[in-house]
């Protein structure tokens, strides 16, 4: 599946939801409600630059059009390891008592980002002093790797929207729209022809993202919750070694998780 491919699955469930707020006559009223949510996902990158800047090395050049892809993990054997290690998410939201159903939500994915070992990687910019325009093997075994491995990291806080779509005696379908801005916290880990960075977390920067969710609550409570996500994300001042690099990362993501739902005041009743 192309990120292409995502981007248009993303765009038709957004549309959807858009769809459902204007066309369905809301029967149910809802009351404020908490809700908490942990889970896992899935991303595909656009290729990307990475800008390098050493000063004192006489460096500042570019990684032009990188290919990179994320470490699930939980393809590994979800089970075998702590819940931490693979991609996960987590949710904190909260939906106020009003008839539009709107709320406000914390939204962390633990998303990872490794430039593919053994590329041919064009190097472009000033390299010891003098300007290069050139191709090399970007790989381990020639001193270079980069990665958010530890966490690329996005931290959004999100407006969300909710419609409901059908609901049974102890079924709840919702979709669910999100859109946010928030900061990026990655553990940037990298070496550039054999010199390597004090790796470690740090605050890196900025993202903004939108999510289209499909959610479906059991027993008023247990809720499953399937989305799809697009992200972009600017990273700067990232830990290299004597500098500094930055790059842009235009993410899609899906995401299944599972959460709970404490009501607030009561259920559910239906409006006058």
């Amino acid at each position: 599946m192309t990120i292409s491919t995502n981007k248009l699955f993303l765009t038709i469930c957004i549309l959807f939801s858009f769809y459902y707020s204007n066309s369905q006559d809301k029967k149910i009223h809802r009351k404020s409600e908490f809700y908490i949510s942990w889970g896992y996902n899935k991303e595909w990158y656009t290729n990307s630059t990475v800008k390098i800047n050493q000063p004192t090395l006489g460096n500042k050049y570019q990684f032009v059009n990188v290919k990179g892809h994320d470490h699930p993990g939980w393809d590994e054997g979800l089970f075998t390891k702590d819940l931490t290690i693979p991609q996960y998410n987590y949710r904190l939201g909260y939906f106020f008592n009003n008839k539009k159903n709107i709320g406000v939500e914390i939204n962390f994915d633990h998303t990872k980002f490794i430039i593919t070992n053994g590329q041919t990687a064009k190097i472009k910019g000033n390299l010891n002093n003098r300007y290069v325009d050139s191709s090399l093997n970007f790989s381990e075994d020639n001193g270079f790797f980069y990665y958010l491995n530890n966490g690329a990291n996005f931290l959004l806080f999100n407006i969300t929207k909710r419609w409901q779509w059908t609901q049974s005696k102890n079924i709840k379908i919702d979709l669910l729209a999100k859109a946010g801005v928030g900061p990026v916290i990655p553990h940037v880990e990298n070496s550039f022809f054999g010199k390597r960075n004090d790796r470690g977390f740090q605050f890196g920067g900025w993202n903004t993202g939108v999510e289209s969710a499909l959610r479906a609550t059991f027993f008023n409570h247990v809720y499953a919750e399937f989305s799809g996500k697009l992200d972009y994300a600017r990273y700067s001042h990232l830990k290299i070694y004597e500098g500094r690099a930055k790059q842009e990362l235009k993410t899609a993501e899906i995401i299944l998780s599972l959460g709970y739902t404490f009501k607030q005041g009561g259920y559910y009743r239906k409006k006058k």
